[in-house]
């Protein structure tokens, strides 16, 4: 409440000194029009002075002071008309000053409950990351998350694939330490997409190996739990990650996960860290590249990163004509088909300066300015790809490939 009481008398006094400015006097500036007038009363003086000294002749001061009379009857008349309009200007004044008032109270409280939080002082960043850590410990069990999730049916098989993944499920209750036919059963559990039976089957993969269990074990151990937790990456999962983390700290889809967990538990700058790190090593076609980058913007911006944008990926499709431009471009002009290569040739260099592509792009549109005669920008193109690619000596291989071959390399 007294935040709610502070904050409004402030707004009020900024809303008064806004009003007061509108609505200030105008008669305080003196207009024009009285400089003038002050200036013939002086002239009128003056005439009279002179009549009585005799440095004019009466019939001279006379002719004078009535000249000089019309022109103040002029600027009267001239004020007057002034006073009569200032009505309208003052009374759109008021109407300005009340509207700036309710904007500025409306409006900021409108925005504050939008993106404030009442109540709450503001938090240091120390503040926030133990807060994040309590959040973090204490968040709910894999069976509290499972026990969330709706039921689901178990996705559509053949009935023959369903008969063996029952009998496997027989043989294996009868062998407890068959590791092959566990590990069968953790895939096919998962396939069938009873994740909760998979990571239960992976657990006693892992316990029959022992020792011998591998980061990727333990890695699709975790991949099963969060997927029956619907997404969430829970304590127990977490623990599962570390091991596979401690076996192999370059496995890529613990990278992932570690990520998950970190921009679930209030850290999207360690999240944003690891998912860039995990970018820059992959390929398009990776499974984990897609859901990354649907949601880094977003983790991004929770961390304080306005500007950020993906790296270019290694192997990434080149996008290119469709059927139907090949078509169309077939029963154009060469005016007209070369206009659209311009085009397409424009898209390109845009979209890689704003979006980033792969080395096979950038050498597409070094050839291809090359082609066109713009071999300035071509040069420019294969300097910033070099910029960009610097830490990659495939991609490096692929831009001076480009670049010789079209006559500008170095």
């Amino acid at each position: 409440m007294v935040f709610w009481l502070t904050t409004g008398i402030l707004a009020l006094a900024v809303a008064a000194i806004l009003a007061s400015a509108l609505l200030r006097n105008r008669e305080t500036e003196v207009a024009p029009e009285k400089y003038d007038l002050n200036v013939y009363k002086d002239q009128l003086r003056e005439i009279e002075q002179d009549a009585a000294r005799g440095v004019i002749a009466a019939d001279e001061a006379e002719r004078l002071r009535t000249e000089v009379s019309r022109r103040i009857l002029a600027i009267d008349a001239k004020m007057a008309d002034s006073s009569r309009s200032e009505g309208g200007p003052r009374g759109v004044g008021r109407v300005a000053a009340g509207v700036s008032a309710v904007v500025l109270l409306g409006g900021a409280f409108a925005l504050y409950s939008e993106l404030g939080a009442p109540g709450y002082g503001d938090l240091s960043l120390k503040t926030r990351i133990d807060a994040a850590e309590q959040a973090r410990l204490n968040r709910p069990s894999q069976a509290d998350a499972e026990a969330q999730i709706p039921p689901s049916t178990s996705l559509e098989a053949t009935s023959e694939y369903s008969d063996l993944v029952q009998k496997l499920r027989g043989a294996v209750a009868e062998r407890p330490n068959d590791l092959q036919g566990f590990m069968l059963l953790a895939r096919s559990e998962a396939a069938l997409g009873n994740f909760t039976a998979a990571y239960a089957a992976q657990e006693r993969v892992i316990s029959l190996k022992a020792d011998g269990a591998t980061a990727e074990d333990y890695a699709d151990l975790a991949d099963m739990m969060v997927l029956a937790a619907g997404g969430y990456v829970s304590p127990e999962a977490e623990r599962v990650l570390q091991a596979a983390f401690v076996r192999d700290e370059n496995n890529d889809v613990v990278a992932y996960y570690r990520g998950l967990l970190m921009a679930q538990t209030g850290r999207p700058d360690v999240a944003l860290r690891i998912w860039d790190r995990l970018l820059r090593n992959s390929e398009a076609t990776d499974p984990w590249v897609t859901p990354i980058l649907e949601a880094i913007p977003e983790i991004a911006v929770r961390a304080g990163v306005t500007d950020y944008s993906p790296p270019a990926l290694a192997n990434a499709p080149l996008r290119g004509p469709t059927q139907q431009d090949v078509e169309s471009a077939a029963n154009m002009s060469a005016e007209d088909r070369a206009q659209m290569i311009e085009g397409m040739v424009a898209q390109l260099a845009e979209r890689l300066s704003t979006e980033g592509g792969s080395p096979e792009e950038w050498a597409r549109l070094i050839g291809a300015l090359a082609v066109l005669g713009r071999a300035e920008e071509a040069m420019k193109v294969y300097a910033d790809g070099q910029e960009v690619f610097s830490d990659n000596d495939a991609a490096l291989r692929t831009l001076r490939d480009a670049a010789t071959g079209a006559g500008i390399g170095q």
